[in-house]
């Protein structure tokens, strides 16, 4: 992780680490390393956002700083992060710009970049930016002729969007009773549109953002509520994105969690039998449950851990030429159709994959066994270097591994900082869930120690 950008682009809390000076500055830095090969007489960049209130303020600084710089912006207004980057790679653009804090609360916002592919951008190229933005020389200025303009021609990229989401669905999905919850985020500009098209009985909830609703109690890190809806309202399953819509998770007709490892599985297997799925195999990440293991081992799937964060899990999907990965928390990349995680089509997958089987989602799901997993999530203030610190502390080392000898083969620790949030995360897994929170809480409790001492010594 560089000085702003995480594993995730640059996040932070509006107006107290993330300003519109910074924007602007990012986007004239952005214009500058991304136009170097450009084939267009002056560069080109889509930008598109979710519903935050911050967004409009954040865009405008952004679009400045671009068109500054020299490159022409197209504004597509309220749209996923993977529309922006199907929508870059599809008009011939140079890059593409999300301001989005995804799964984060309202306060936040963040600035993702894609290449001129698809791709999220090079730990190099992301390098080059910061290095621009903390640079004490001015940044490019273009004169006369040479300012970029604003075109106002997004909406025709956005239908051709829907339109390839729509299609992946091969005409095979069939008559399901579906609650969607929107978290009131972006996928409300495009879940009407594209689910509207199939013969579902569908309905929406958490669909009128606000500027300050957004992941508020909803959406894929809030599902609680919608699985007791689902089952209060005779749902065959519920859908449910975060604020950005890159993720996606399911609760089944009991109102069970069935999580981004279960979802992958289901349409894994389906793929094998179609011969779809690249060399039988699928990448995940270290986060993901031993059941999934068990799972892909009986059936024929061969299943590769990378680092947490779709943009490890994609490194290591082309790398080897695989097309499917993805992560626990529901960041699905189905690499035939799309260049990053896509709620909303992996949605559509899932959806042809459950009308095909003829069977409930709960029967599908139960086929994959789960551990039990505890998950601790311990605020850090102090930025990445505190996290840093922490992590590479030798009594904290030390703890893990005399934890993990405890545990055995029949568990694992997981400690990691959060590359979006000021968090360290701790995940303890064990056949034994008394054991994994007793495990987990020592472990936390080290942590916050640590991190009042540095706070201490500062």
């Amino acid at each position: 992780m560089g000085k702003y950008f995480g594993t995730d682009g640059i996040r932070g809390i509006v107006n107290n680490g993330l300003n519109a000076e910074l924007a602007f500055r990012v986007g004239q830095a952005a214009a500058m390393v991304l136009a170097e090969n450009s084939a267009n007489k002056r560069p080109l960049f889509t930008i598109g956002k979710d519903t935050r209130i911050s967004c409009d303020m954040l865009e405008a600084a952004i679009t400045a700083g671009l068109c500054s710089a020299g490159a022409d912006v197209m504004h597509l207004g309220v749209v996923p992060t993977p529309a922006v980057a199907f929508i870059t790679a599809d008009c011939g653009a140079d890059a593409g710009i999300v301001i989005s804090a995804s799964h984060n609360p309202y306060e936040h916002n963040g600035i993702k970049i894609f290449n001129g592919k698809g791709f999220k951008l090079s730990d190099e190229l992301e390098l080059r930016i910061e290095e621009l933005v903390d640079g004490t020389k001015p940044l490019t200025a273009k004169l006369n002729g040479d300012i970029g303009r604003v075109i106002l021609r997004g909406r025709e990229y956005v239908d051709r969007y829907v339109e390839h989401v729509v299609s992946v669905s091969e005409g095979k999905i069939g008559k399901l009773k579906v609650m969607i919850d929107c978290s009131n985020g972006a996928a409300t500009r495009t879940v009407s549109d594209i689910f509207g098209r199939f013969p579902l009985d569908l309905e929406l909830i958490k669909d009128h953002p606000d500027g300050c609703n957004i992941n508020d109690n909803c959406g894929s890190t809030h599902i609680e509520g919608l699985g007791r809806m689902v089952v209060a309202g005779g749902f065959d399953l519920g859908l449910a994105f975060d604020g950005d819509a890159d993720r996606c998770l399911a609760v089944d007709e009991n109102g069970n969690l069935v999580d981004g490892d279960k979802i992958m599985a289901i349409c894994a297997k389906s793929m094998i039998e179609e011969g779809r799925l690249s060399k039988n195999a699928i990448v995940a990440t270290v986060m993901s449950n031993l059941g999934f293991h068990e799972y892909c081992n009986k059936n024929g799937i061969d299943l590769h851990c990378a680092a947490v964060g779709d943009r490890n899990v994609l490194e290591m999907m082309q790398e080897n030429g695989f097309n499917l990965g993805g992560e626990q928390s529901g960041h699905m990349i189905f690499l035939d159709y799309a260049t990053t995680g896509d709620g909303q089509l992996a949605a559509v997958r899932f959806l042809k994959v459950l009308s095909q089987s003829g069977k409930k989602l709960s029967e599908l799901a139960s086929e994959i066994p789960t551990y039990p997993q505890v998950l601790q999530n311990i605020a850090i203030n102090g930025g990445n270097e505190v996290k840093k610190r922490i992590i590479s502390d030798e009594e904290l080392k030390q703890m893990i591994e005399y934890e993990q000898t405890k545990l055995g083969d029949s568990g694992r620790i997981l400690v990691r900082p959060s590359g979006t949030e000021a968090l360290i995360r701790v995940m303890v897994e064990s056949i034994d869930k008394e054991i994994s929170d007793k495990v987990a809480l020592r472990i936390s409790s080290l942590i916050e120690n640590l991190a009042i001492k540095i706070k201490n010594v500062n």
